[in-house]
Order: structure tokens, then sequence, then C-alpha cells
């Protein structure tokens, strides 16, 4: 690998260092490529999600609106669940010259881009749909060749301080997001082109600072059209390791997501919060703040000690007394400390959960697949929570037995993260 003048990487010759543990640290800019094209990503996300997509449904029919924001995200939640594994199992099979993960990184954020702008001038909800599943299934497709490079690249020695950081830019690209819904000011139209332009523009540095290795042809997995069909089964009795670190995220996740999803109604109708729109600006607010101050931190500290298991198990359990004062306390302060408190522990969890996972990875060969699998364990949850929570809110008890299931569920991670064996 040669630097060429311009302080990136020139396109390389096949080397052995495509399916090899990485034992180099990587470069501070190598790491800053890969937060902000995290930005960029999130960005194009949740802009649209949180704002954009929802005036769009209201534009098209005010009456309908929640159908048609329902239908729409759960159509490109279901697609973002194909779209990881797949894009890293065709990503562990890249012979590329620019590397395996480069070509697809390019790809997804280009179809993601095609989507957003399509967005702008959907006809209608038809076509609002499939744009937007296009936009999941780039993006996701994107962020799993993005996730596959770390342990690729990043020494286990690292891993807790990229990972944070990286975690650090999909809060960032969040607050992105809702800054341009809030910026257009109802101009959903010009929101999606700039959520467009954030992407590809987060894409840009990666581009040229990807280092990325080369797999050469003789190394390339064997590839059939059953083991492609099969392949995006892990078997937990083969890897159990894998198997119960997937559990633990996607509990975890679970909870997470049950605790926040109903936010604004628990201000109005449990807090009684005068301003509920304001009152959740504010909580996201000190949110995002703790979790971008204790990914890192968390991160540089696991990495110093050199465990993993007993951060995780921590973090799970403040997220879940941070359920638990929203539940006992609902009042404004008690919304204002439970925020605080689920901040500093998801931080903590997202920085130290990666490093972990990263380290029980069935294979070197087929590690964009198996990040695209975990993946699954982030979008599925934004399926299941509100299965969840729907029926405890308005059949079974209320919010007390809502964010008592949630911290229920969190700490059921807690419990299974110490099945993991090779991993401290």
């Amino acid at each position: 690998m040669r630097r060429n003048e311009s302080g990136g990487y020139a396109p390389q010759q096949a080397d052995n260092r495509a399916l090899a543990e990485p034992t180099a640290n990587v470069r501070n800019r190598w790491t800053t490529s890969i937060v902000v094209i995290n930005i960029g990503i999130n960005a194009a996300f949740f802009g649209p999600i949180q704002v954009l997509l929802g005036q769009q449904a209201a534009a098209f029919s005010a009456a309908d609106k929640e159908g048609i924001l329902a239908l729409v995200t759960g159509a490109g939640a279901a697609v973002s669940l194909v779209a990881n594994p797949l894009f890293g199992t065709f990503s562990d099979r890249t012979t590329s010259r620019f590397g395996r993960r480069v070509p697809w990184v390019f790809i997804g954020a280009l179809l993601g881009a095609i989507g957003l702008v399509g967005l702008a001038g959907a006809p209608g909800v038809a076509a609002m749909t499939l744009l937007w599943c296009l936009v999941q299934f780039g993006c996701n497709g994107a962020l799993a060749a993005t996730t596959a490079a770390i342990p690729d690249q990043v020494p286990v020695r690292q891993r807790g301080r990229v990972g944070g950081l990286a975690s650090m830019g999909t809060t960032v690209g969040i607050l992105v997001g809702a800054a341009i819904g809030a910026a257009v000011a109802g101009n959903f139209a010009l929101g999606f082109i700039i959520c467009a332009v954030a992407l590809l523009a987060g894409m840009v540095p990666y581009l040229f600072l990807a280092n990325d290795p080369v797999l050469s042809p003789r190394d390339k997995a064997a590839f059939t059209w059953r083991n492609f069909a099969m392949g995006f089964w892990i078997s937990p009795r083969r890897y159990p390791d894998f198997g119960w670190a997937w559990i633990t995220r996607f509990l975890v996740n679970v909870g997470n997501h049950m605790v926040t999803l109903y936010l604004l109604f628990f201000l109005t109708d449990a807090v009684g919060y005068a301003n509920p729109e304001f009152g959740v600006l504010i909580l996201t607010g000190i949110y995002a703040v703790l979790t971008l101050v204790t990914a890192v931190i968390g991160g540089l500290w696991t990495d110093k000690v050199g465990k993993r298991k007993p951060f995780v198990i921590a973090s799970s359990i403040i997220i879940a007394i941070a359920a638990l004062i929203l539940a006992f306390f609902p009042t404004w302060t008690g919304s204002l400390i439970g925020a605080a408190v689920l901040g500093t522990g998801y931080g903590v969890y997202l920085a130290v959960d990666f490093a972990l996972l990263t380290q029980v990875l069935p294979s070197a060969a087929s590690r964009g697949k198996d990040m695209g699998v975990i993946n699954v364990a982030n979008s599925l949850p934004q399926v299941i929570a509100p299965v969840i929570a729907w029926p405890l809110v308005t059949i079974l008890g209320g919010y007390v037995t809502l964010y008592v299931a949630a911290a229920i569920i969190g700490l059921l991670g807690a419990v299974f993260v110490v099945r993991i064996k090779g991993v401290e």
C-alpha cells in the first residue's frame, strides 16, 4: 500500500491483509473518515424518519398520515433487515482493486442519495414507499460495508476507542438529521435533497482514506447460490459466543427503544408537561450529549483495561435504572434525570459492546456478512419494540408497566453477556 501525494491511499495490489487479524494501529485520519461517514448515513436515516417523512405523509393525506407513515417506515425497516447481511456478503467476496468494502460503500451511498432525491418529488404514497425502501437498502448497505471495515483494519486494543468514536458519529448524525428537519421549516422536498448531499459528502473522506485491503481471487470464499442463501444463518450451537453477543445487543436495543418510543406521549399524559414537543427536544439533547461523552470515555477505558464484559453488564444495569426512574418518578425532574442516566449507560454500551462483538466474529472471510447480521440486532428492535410497547401502554398498566418491562428486558442482556466465554 502506497500513500499518494494528497495523503490518501492509492488503489493497491492484492495482499494477504484482507483475511488477517489486524495488528497495526489505525491512523486518526482513518478513524475520522469512519466518524464522518457515520454522520452522513445517520443524517440520511433520521432526518426523514424524525421529521420529513411525517410531513410528506401529512401532505398526501392529513387524515391518514399515521397510517401512511407506519406503512412507509415499516416497509423500510423490513428492507433494512435484508440489506445489511446482503451487502456484507457481497463485500466479503469482492476482489476489486479498491478493496472489499469501498465499492459497496460507494454503491450504497449512491443508491441512498438517488432515493432521497426521488422522495423530494414523489407523486404519491406508493412511490414514497418504494423510494424510502431504496434509501434504506442503500444506506444500510453502506453501513454494513463501513462497519465491517473496523474489524478488518482495527486491532483489538483499539476497538473500544474506534467503536466509541463511530458511535459518536451515529449520535451526531441523528442530531444533524433532526436539525435538517427543523431548518427546512416544512419544506420536506428541500430537506430530502439536503440529506442526500449530507450522505454523499460524508462518504467522500472514506473513499480517499479507506486503505481497504484487497482480497486475492485465490482467497475468495467459495461461492454457490446454496451457500449464499444459507450464509445469513450463523449457528449459535457452532458459534455460541456470537449467538450470546447477538442476543445481548438485541435485548438491550429493544429495551432502549421501548424507553424512547412514546416519550412525547409520556410527557403529555403521565408528566403533564406543558410543551411536550420542546420537552422531547430537551430530553433528547441531554441523552445525546451524555451518549457522545460516555461512548468516547467508555471506549478508551475498556481498551486500557482490556476487558469488555464488565462494561457491558454495568451499562445494561444503568440503562435499566433509567427506565425505572421514568416508571416510578413520572415528573419533569425525574424525566431529566432519567434522560441523563439513559445517555450515560447507552453511550458506554455502544462503544464497548461493539468492540466485544468484533472479537466474536466467526470468520475473517465473512466479516462483512457477520457484521451485517449483527446490524440486524440494531434494526429489528425498531420493529419489535412498538409491538411490545403498544399493549403495555394501552391495556396492561400504562407507562409504569412499559418502563418496568423495558428495564427487565435490558437486564436480560446483562445476564446473557456472562455466557460469552471467549472475551473477558
